[in-house]
This record gives structure tokens, sequence and C-alpha cells, in this order.
């Protein structure tokens, strides 16, 4: 992954968003991230943790603890369904969201990869615009 940066990350948003058609342009934009020092390293270790492979900074123990037990999530919610992720599975939608936002407004399934933000820009402004008028 040190040695190629730049490919590897390609390979993954081509995988994550098969249907995206980021530009050059857009990719550089982000690809300059690629060149930090600790790169490679904090990637690495952000996978592992989210995984279980390795341990968390013990300094964020008492966060990490909470954001496991997953409470709900009382605020009104408009939940945003990638529906091209190649990373993540697709699961039903309402049913798998409403345990952890008793307030849910929505559920919006985008046809989009996992860059929702950058590949459906309307779709996902829409979907806050929603949220921030039901508020």
């Amino acid at each position: 992954m040190a040695a190629y940066r730049r490919e590897f990350a390609r390979l993954l948003w081509q995988e994550w968003s098969p249907d995206w058609a980021f530009t050059e342009d857009e990719f550089s934009a982000t690809a300059t991230s690629f060149d930090n020092p600790d790169f490679v390293d904090v990637v690495v270790h952000s996978y592992r943790h989210r995984y279980g492979v390795v341990p968390g900074d013990p300094a964020y123990s008492e966060l990490e603890d909470a954001i496991t037990a997953q409470p709900p999530i009382s605020v009104p919610t408009v939940v945003i369904d990638p529906g091209r992720d190649g990373l993540v599975p697709f699961v039903p939608p309402r049913t798998a969201h409403e345990g952890h936002f008793p307030a849910l407004l929505d559920v919006r399934i985008v046809p989009a990869g996992h860059n929702v933000p950058q590949e459906a820009p309307e779709a996902f402004a829409d979907a806050i615009l929603q949220a921030h008028r039901s508020s």
C-alpha cells in the first residue's frame, strides 16, 4: 500500500462505487491526502480496529464503549442508504434502522456507491433539507 497508494485508492473507489464515473480532477483533489507520511499506518489501523483485530486508543475507550452500545438516536433522522455500495452490504431499508432511530423520518435509497455526497450530491442535499424542514 505504501508503494502504490494512489493506485490502491483508485481501485477501492472503483470497487466501492462501481457506477461512479469520477474524473481525474475529482480523484486528484483527494489523492494529495494520500501523501501524508502517516497515511498508510492510519488507514490500516482504522480498518483493523473497525473489524476488531487491534484495540483502539485507550484515551477514547469511554467514547468507544458508548458508541458500541448503540444507544437510540432520538433526533429526527433521515437515513441515506447507498444502493450500490461495494463495501457495505445492503440491508432492508426501514426495519434495519427503526431500532436505532426512534424518530426516523425517512430512509432514502440512493443509486450510489460508498461515497454518496460526491456521487449523488442532489439526493444527499435533499435528504438534509428534508430533515431540517421536519425538525
